[in-house]
């Protein structure tokens, strides 16, 4: 096989893997667990059938396995492998029928999923493809980008850990009862935009190989966003049944994309 075939063979195993999982457990947060390990195995096994040889995508594949370890790190502290499930999925399969909710386990959590996931590391696969373009400065700067995007993600996932263990300790009357500071001043979801971000650059790695942002490989980053942009409507929704305050914030403080505070009395909702 080739290495676009072995890194297809193995996202199909993945996808049976996480679904038959599902269904023996009754837990469908499978794929949550392999979120921050499979992309890392794709990238590297692009740059292994490349004999480690291509400084390119021996650097995606490190920044790739980065980012593998924060977000493991991050999910496990969280308790994300002790058995816990999604707080959405109980919330959507009281919303559907038992058939309907295991068509969307199929089709959207561990199918969809994982083509994302296969998706968001394939410009590897344009880089590998274009091997022969030597490693050059807009490779430094992107890799450097990562980087820096890599770092805005760990410190706002760091304020988002202290201030729910201030909020633990503190009790029903500890308040505010969602963070609004640091980062999270400047965006709902800082962790999102900076995620996003890093799998954005990563395209451009694959982008700067092949000469040309004209490539297919975009899609995983597309559909990536697009993705987080559902989840957060649905999640805010949650949030703002909880924290009817939430309003405020929400018409103060812009979506994904880090941005000054606006005034309560000129809100319009911006990414």
């Amino acid at each position: 096989m080739n290495a676009l075939q072995t890194v297809i063979l193995l996202a199909a195993l993945v996808v049976l893997g996480v679904w038959i999982a599902s269904l023996i457990t009754h837990d469908h947060s499978w794929v949550d667990r392999i979120w921050s390990i499979v992309p890392a195995v794709y990238v590297w096994v692009f740059a292994g059938y490349a004999g480690l040889a291509d400084p390119r995508l021996n650097v995606m594949a490190v920044l790739v396995t980065l980012w593998a370890a924060r977000l493991t790190f991050n999910f496990a502290r969280k308790g994300g492998y002790t058995g816990t499930e999604d707080y959405r999925w109980p919330i959507l399969r009281a919303r559907m029928n038992r058939w309907q909710f295991e068509l969307f386990n199929f089709f959207f959590i561990s199918l969809y999923q994982n083509v994302i996931l296969l998706l968001i590391a394939l410009p590897a696969f344009t880089a590998f493809e274009n091997r022969s373009t030597p490693f050059g400065v807009l490779d430094a700067v992107l890799a450097v980008i990562f980087l820096g995007l890599l770092v805005g993600e760990t410190v706002s996932d760091q304020q988002q850990w202290n201030f729910q263990k201030a909020k633990k300790a503190g009790g029903a009357e500890f308040r505010p009862r969602f963070l609004q500071s640091g980062l999270w001043k400047f965006s709902r979801h800082p962790n999102f935009f900076f995620e996003q971000a890093q799998w954005w650059a990563l395209f451009f790695f694959g982008a700067v190989a092949a000469g040309s942002v004209l490539q297919w490989t975009v899609l995983g980053a597309v559909l990536l966003t697009a993705l987080f942009v559902g989840s957060t409507i649905f999640t805010e929704s949650i949030t703002k049944s909880k924290y009817p305050e939430y309003a405020d914030y929400q018409a103060t403080t812009s979506p994904i994309v880090p941005w000054p505070p606006r005034r309560a009395g000129k809100a319009s909702v911006t990414a």
